[in-house]
């Protein structure tokens, strides 16, 4: 494939997820030749999801992950999604190593579409109380940004991708360009309306997501057709009810002709040029070869994925960059961070038992971050969101045996309702939660692998207990019973929202990038992915990541035309 391709373009863009998909889209339909390098293989929308029309039955395994399969991939097997309907978008944990200093579960998806596949598609725009935070609170650095630099960038992705939502008039978490929004079920609305009622720094909402619940002529002339509800949309889409770059902004980017898409091409090093100053393309390891070959640009845009993206960077060595491109101030591969979803309080309700809820739903209510908004109200700092669901099941006693439990099992009656609240808590950039390349271990490409050393801290313990009593509290005073709380241990990585290690920040001193997600001594390379990220908020990361890219492509392409780059 490398033989049929020219060398030369225009742009590269390293990786073709969530916002990858978004730099190829920018740079293609601005009339600009652009390579898309992906690791794993091609995968086209409605062609390659084999079992998105499949029935229960018709699995092997009834949905479930064979024994020798989770053994020999317990990292990956530990995710929610990773089961018989979609694991053949997963990479395996035997085919991709790297090691863990500190126990840290990887959840990588290596194909076109990347982990957009996957992702549980929850769209939140951060506020200025997000970019803000690291400066008022006193750890990273300041984010270069405020919410007005990327609010229009918002505004721009989310007509393209197509948001559902209500537009709730609040400041922690601004309103967007909004899809008329699916049902609350009657308890989460009685849930909505008693936390309105009863407090006034706390709110529950419609949970917004990447659903087409009324396409617009923009989205239809993607392909893409109304969300049905299916909830299956792990194995890819046959409407294209939910946004990913496969049923989006891939296929874009190419029918414009300007795109050149080059699957199983693992991104080893950036080219620097050492007279010139600057980047000047990329290597890459042909998978099925293993033969190197280099692909030129005038600009490359890095979206990798958060720490391959850190892992691309920290290998581009030269004399002018002996620790990594771009690393003038030595942060690169420190200050990762992530979210915090080990929490849970769950309970039961014995109200509404005349109703039930009907059909499937993509989403459900999501409370915004009420602690330490607008003062320090605790002994950590920042806070956390939580997503509030609740549904009722068919309601078997299995306490007995023989023909009582025949009976038992037959039974179609209800039972009581089940709620609960998921924690999504804001972790702190620490200097000492770092990724590395390994001095000896190599992968299958002769790349190092990547060494990873993050943990919790004392802060998230504190942000935990802080949950478990603010919600249980909350569930009291409603009504609910058996309010149980829980913590599921998980390590990091688990959450799939890892961050930072290439952060964005006003001075190259303690920053890689500056305000355009641009290197400070690089200035034709973006870093656009999860990897820019200063701060981790609460909110799920996907929109900023695709508002940041939109934002940094469309100031390249000016400063290109400018002559600048």
């Amino acid at each position: 494939m490398g033989d049929n391709i020219n060398r030369n373009f225009d742009a590269i863009v390293i990786g073709s997820g969530m916002s990858g998909g978004w730099a190829a889209k920018e740079f293609a339909e601005k009339g600009f030749k652009t390579l898309i390098l992906e690791r794993g293989r091609d995968v086209k929308h409605l062609k390659d999801y084999p079992t998105m029309n499949m029935y229960p039955w018709e699995f092997e395994h009834r949905g479930q992950i064979p024994q020798e399969i989770k053994e020999a991939n317990p990292i990956v097997s530990r995710c929610y999604a990773f089961r018989e309907d979609a694991m053949h978008f997963f990479a395996r944990d035997t085919d991709h190593p790297y090691v863990q200093e500190k126990p840290f579960d990887w959840i990588r998806a290596y194909q076109v579409g990347g982990r957009s596949l996957l992702w549980a598609r929850q769209t939140q725009r951060w506020s200025d109380f997000d970019f803000e935070g690291p400066a008022r609170d006193g750890f990273a650095v300041d984010w270069p940004i405020r919410y007005k630099d990327i609010a229009p960038w918002y505004s721009y992705v989310e007509k393209f991708v197509g948001i559902s939502g209500n537009k709730d008039g609040i400041d922690t978490l601004p309103d967007g360009e909004f899809l008329p929004p699916l049902e609350l079920d009657c308890v989460e609305t009685h849930f909505k309306d008693f936390v309105t009622k009863n407090y006034s720094d706390r709110h529950v909402v419609y949970a917004r997501c990447a659903h087409l619940t009324e396409p617009q002529p923009i989205h239809l002339a993607q392909g893409r057709a109304k969300c049905q509800g299916r909830t299956l949309c792990q194995r890819g889409c046959p409407f294209g009810g939910y946004y990913s770059s496969v049923s989006s902004t891939i296929p874009w980017a190419l029918k414009t002709g300007n795109a050149v898409l080059r699957p199983f091409s693992v991104a080893h090093s950036i080219i620097y040029d050492e007279n010139k100053g600057r980047a000047t393309g990329v290597r890459v390891v042909d998978t099925n070869t293993k033969e190197m070959i280099e692909y030129y640009a005038k600009v490359i845009f890095v979206n990798a994925g958060s720490l391959n993206s850190n892992l691309v960077l920290l290998n581009s060595t030269s004399h002018r960059f002996p620790n990594g491109l771009g690393n003038d101030s030595g942060v690169l591969g420190k200050y990762v961070a992530f979210h915090n979803y080990r929490a849970r309080v769950s309970a039961t309700f014995e109200g509404f038992l005349d109703s039930h809820s009907i059909g499937r739903s993509p989403t459900a209510a999501y409370m915004p971050r009420f602690r330490n908004v607008y003062k320090q109200q605790t002994d950590f700092l920042r806070g956390y969101a939580s997503v509030f669901g609740s549904g009722r099941g068919v309601d078997h006693d299995t306490n007995t045996f023989g023909e009582q439990l025949k009976t038992n099992l037959a039974s179609k009656e209800l039972g009581v309702w089940g709620v609960g609240n998921n924690f999504m808590g804001e972790t702190i950039p620490k200097e000492t939660n770092t990724v590395s390349l390994d001095k000896e271990k190599k992968d299958q490409w002769g790349i190092p692998q990547l060494s990873i050393n993050i943990q919790y801290d004392d802060n998230d313990e504190k942000m935990i207990q802080d949950f478990y009593v603010q919600v249980s509290e909350m569930y009291d005073r409603i009504g609910f019973k058996n309010i149980k709380t829980s913590d599921n241990k998980m390590a990091p990585g688990l959450d799939i929202h890892e961050m930072g290690g290439v952060r964005m920040g006003k001075d190259p001193k303690t920053s890689v990038l500056n305000k355009w997600s641009q290197m400070h001594a690089c200035n034709n390379v973006f870093v656009t992915d999860g990897a820019c990220m200063t701060s981790t908020s609460t909110q799920n990361p996907s929109l900023t990541y695709m508002a940041m890219t939109a934002r940094a492509a469309n100031y390249a392409i000016d400063e290109m035309k400018k002559g600048n780059i």
